[in-house]
């Protein structure tokens, strides 16, 4: 009985709110971990279960050994998922709505210097079609703060080179125009010439950016070469897959941009989402006055 709650509020989730795919799955893995605790419980009813039984649930988990951010991430999923469900009539009971999330720390995140991502961009073999692919792909990120998948995905049709702008389906299919300059505009040109039709063939691909086998690239795909690519030339840390998105950002802020300019160019809904990179403006801002100030 739960997995058919599970498969309409998943439903509803995709097709009448357009979260992404990502996000759903993420809800999908949350809810199978509550139906795996359920069924060892021997409890048959999702509607039965109490505020009591969710933070034992909850408990169990986190001696196991998740994280806080799952566990918040969890709770989320739960709140949720029994919210829609009295949306929908199929309980008038919400025990989920007191469960009190563990206390994140606020984590910044890692951003490259304008030294290393010149770098990165330099990194991709530009004597070959996959090298100068790699090339357009990094310096659209950086131009235009994409999110992965929103390069991965992005329709070949929704780039237009000749007034330096694209069109991205972001988070929620929120469409938002991004402007990109002529260094990301001439790699793009170049990919289109010389790497693209190497790679496609006589095969028909929607997307802009397409593998070494004629298909749409994946996240995991492009996030291997960024990452292999940046240990090339020696950049080391904990690069994430948004490590041009956050740089893209943050460069922006350091050069003068205001925040709000800025969160309509990420397609980010909450101002607050934004702010986190004034935060990692000042803190490089502070680092270099401690570093180079005679008296810092």
């Amino acid at each position: 009985m739960f997995a058919s709650f599970q498969k309409d509020f998943l439903q509803d989730l995709a097709f009448v709110e357009g979260l992404s795919p990502n996000t759903i799955s993420a809800y999908r893995q949350d809810l199978k971990l509550l139906a795996k605790w359920m069924e060892r419980q021997d409890i048959s009813d999702v509607f039965t279960v109490n505020t009591q039984q969710l933070e034992d649930f909850l408990w169990e988990l986190t001696k196991a050994g998740r994280k806080p951010k799952s566990i918040a991430r969890l709770i989320s999923s739960l709140k949720r998922f029994y919210l829609w469900a009295i949306e929908q009539q199929h309980t008038d009971l919400d025990p989920a709505g007191v469960l009190k999330s563990p206390k994140l720390d606020a984590k910044l995140p890692v951003v490259l210097t304008e030294e290393q991502v010149e770098r990165l961009l330099n990194a991709p073999d530009l004597t070959t079609a996959l090298g100068i692919r790699d090339r357009a792909i990094l310096e659209l990120m950086y131009a235009s703060g994409l999110r992965v998948s929103e390069v991965v995905n992005l329709p070949f049709e929704q780039i237009n080179l000749s007034v330096g702008m694209v069109q991205v389906v972001g988070k929620g299919s929120k469409e938002r125009v991004v402007p990109i300059g002529e260094q990301a505009i001439e790699a793009v040109e170049q990919y289109l010439t010389a790497s693209r039709p190497i790679l496609v063939g006589n095969k028909m691909v929607s997307t802009l950016f397409v593998s070494r086998l004629a298909r749409p690239m994946t996240r995991q795909t492009l996030w291997h070469r960024v990452k292999n690519l940046a240990a090339s030339v020696d950049i080391q840390g904990d690069l994430s897959p948004h490590g041009l998105r956050h740089a893209f950002a943050t460069h922006l802020l350091n050069h003068g941009a205001d925040l709000r300019s800025v969160q309509l160019l990420l397609g980010h809904s909450d101002l607050s989402t934004t702010q986190i990179y004034t935060h990692v403006a000042k803190a490089r801002l502070q680092s270099i006055h401690q570093q180079h100030h005679p008296r810092g």
